[in-house]
């Protein structure tokens, strides 16, 4: 399904943006408080589970359609991230990760793309290094404040509630990518 005219365009305040959207070739994502809602729920059983949003995982099979990279790269070590992923197609799942930022640039490397060729959301102090580097940094509406202060765009989304489909939308907008993956002309 195609965009129409008004969904394609960028919003008002992430246009000053546009340029580093466009070189986008790469996009991760942390997992809690940005995929999750952050919070840790518990089955009787003691399993662990997440609750993702549906708008997210589109966002990020988007962006795949497209033809860019998408990664998960997470502290956290839980086998239902790596559920999820499969389902979406995500090859790169990297979790129990110390250093997200040494992580990020293995992918560069191994892609051969810059590192302001990539866009990473997070959402705590874990990820200010990554967030840093990148050539664009958002964070949800709901990121703690530091994060919030230092990313190029905050989203109006809170953490999995459709930050990352935010994120997903500007790029594939700023980069004329209709929503069944053809250019705009």
């Amino acid at each position: 399904m195609a965009m129409n005219a008004r969904s394609r365009r960028i919003p008002v305040r992430a246009q000053r943006f546009a340029r580093i959207l466009k070189k986008i070739r790469l996009v991760a994502t942390d997992v809690d408080g940005v995929l999750t809602d952050g919070g840790l729920y518990y089955s009787d059983s003691g399993e662990q589970t997440k609750k993702f949003n549906v708008w997210d995982g589109l966002g990020l099979v988007l962006l795949k359609r497209a033809g860019l990279v998408t990664a998960i790269i997470t502290m956290d070590q839980a086998p239902l991230v790596n559920v999820r992923a499969a389902k979406l197609g995500i090859s790169e799942i990297h979790q129990g990760v110390k250093d997200k930022l040494a992580v990020l640039n293995e992918l560069a490397s191994k892609y051969g793309i810059e590192l302001e060729e990539i866009a990473y959301v997070g959402d705590d102090v874990p990820d200010l290094p990554v967030l840093a580097a990148v050539g664009f940094s958002a964070a949800p509406a709901n990121a703690r404040e530091p994060v919030r202060k230092k990313v190029r765009y905050v989203c109006k989304a809170k953490g999995g509630e459709g930050a990352v489909r935010e994120v997903a939308d500007l790029i594939l907008a700023a980069q004329g990518i209709t929503y069944d993956g053809s250019a705009r002309s």
